[in-house]
């Protein structure tokens, strides 16, 4: 599945669509936000059955207050429209695959 960019109107929706999702909390002005992006499309390519979400923190202030994203990046994943694991800070490409292997359990 493509990256697909949440907002306030399309987060809910989105969710209850998918039985996997890793949201990624980001920002333009974010160099390790801009380090982790390859990675994160990269792996949206390998999982076309996880929605792999992009909320840009500053254009969806709502959304960074409701899950109280106080540093980007911040990575969220749910399963079943729970939220099951939240991380601040940027991922290697193996850790993430780790973090990828354990949602999918």
């Amino acid at each position: 599945m493509p990256l697909l960019d949440l907002t306030e109107e399309n987060f809910d929706q989105e969710l209850d669509r998918h039985k996997y999702a890793i949201i990624d909390f980001w920002a333009e002005w974010c160099g390790p936000c801009k380090g982790f992006a390859p990675t994160f499309a990269a792996a949206a390519e390998k999982h076309p059955d996880i929605l792999f979400g992009k909320i840009n923190t500053d254009a969806q202030e709502n959304l960074a207050k409701q899950f109280e994203i106080r540093s980007i990046p911040t990575l969220i994943t749910a399963k079943d429209g729970e939220i099951v694991h939240a991380r601040p800070g940027s991922l290697s490409p193996e850790a993430f695959a780790k973090l990828i292997k354990e949602l999918l359990k």
